[in-house]
């Protein structure tokens, strides 16, 4: 839980600097429960964005796939195991890139949520999860 909460930290931090005031923090936990769905597409690329470059590598997505599979731990059904990120990052990592330069843009984000209903869903879902 600990690494998770540690990439959800560097997302917010990337767009206010070194410190985070609480209202900083309303401000974020605002946009990503209540936000446009554009709004939450960019907090969610921020969270993959862990060193805050404008692209999201395998690496990155990897990195944060496996804080998200750590957190759910055993709770999740079915129960993911570390092998499983790897192979989850692999095929997702590889739609995603659609021009096959080896990292994710924005554009290829959205683009790829857009063609993913239940990813859509999920992201509208934010708003009664917060």
């Amino acid at each position: 839980a600990s690494q998770y909460a540690h990439f959800v930290f560097n997302a917010v931090k990337h767009k206010h600097g070194d410190k985070l005031s609480f209202e900083e923090f309303l401000d974020t936990l605002s946009r990503v429960a209540r936000g446009s769905i554009q709004e939450k597409l960019s907090w969610v690329f921020a969270l993959y964005d862990v060193d805050g470059d404008g692209r999201i590598s395998k690496s990155e997505m990897l990195a944060v796939v496996q804080a998200v599979y750590e957190l759910l731990g055993r709770a999740a059904v079915p129960p993911v195991l570390p092998a499983s990120a790897k192979d989850h990052v692999d095929k997702i990592f590889d739609l995603m890139d659609t021009n096959g330069d080896g990292v994710v843009s924005p554009d290829e984000l959205a683009r790829w949520c857009a063609r993913e209903p239940a990813l859509l869903q999920s992201l509208q879902r934010l708003d009664t999860v917060l």
